[in-house]
């Protein structure tokens, strides 16, 4: 008898092989036949369900990018929250920053990356959200809101973006981690003080 052949499951398979693979190889040094022998999938399949490797990194970064954006939206009235949320998102899931550091190092800042208006759509909402906190007085509007929105993703991301900074110069202890992520809220509260 036949084995039965589930096309989605596949699919799956093969995204969060890709995940892993450029997460941990970044776009250049990604290997389809990795990706196949990890997700146990023939490499005929990625190319007819993805495309090529660069047409796959950036279905895997698209969907990472729409995850984060349903799972921790921004939120002027809590700051502090969004921050902690934000954290714990990356924290839980350390893929999506390295995937963004690698499309970084590919593309660099001048390379129109493969879904940039949906991206930047996607970023103009949330600023949106950061302006009428502006205008209701509830944060400063010393800074535009995209560059404070901007800074809060830096200031709240970057021990995810560095892990080995973070250990070597903060420390890699739970105490380490929670008042590093006290000096994070602190830091953001600062920047949005009216």
């Amino acid at each position: 008898m036949a084995a039965v052949r589930d096309p989605e499951a596949t699919k799956a398979r093969i995204f969060d092989a890709a995940v892993a693979e450029f997460a941990r190889h970044g776009i250049a040094g990604a290997r389809i036949d990795r990706i196949a022998a990890s997700a146990k999938a023939n490499k005929q399949l990625i190319y007819a369900y993805f495309g090529n490797k660069a047409e796959l990194f950036g279905k895997v970064l698209a969907k990472a990018m729409l995850d984060l954006a349903a799972a921790v939206s921004v939120d002027p009235d809590d700051i502090e929250g969004w921050i902690d949320r934000l954290m714990d998102y990356h924290e839980a899931h350390p893929e999506v920053v390295r995937l963004l550091f690698w499309e970084g190092l590919e593309y660099g800042a001048t390379t129109e990356l493969p879904d940039e208006a949906e991206r930047q759509e996607h970023y103009r909402q949330k600023v949106a959200t950061l302006q009428d906190g502006q205008d209701r007085g509830v944060v400063t509007d010393a800074l535009p809101a995209r560059d404070l929105l901007f800074l809060l993703i830096a200031v709240a991301n970057w021990a995810s973006v560095v892990p080995q900074m973070k250990r070597i110069l903060v420390g890699a202890e739970p105490a380490d981690r929670d008042r590093l992520r006290a000096s994070v809220k602190e830091a953001a509260r600062r920047l949005v003080a009216r």
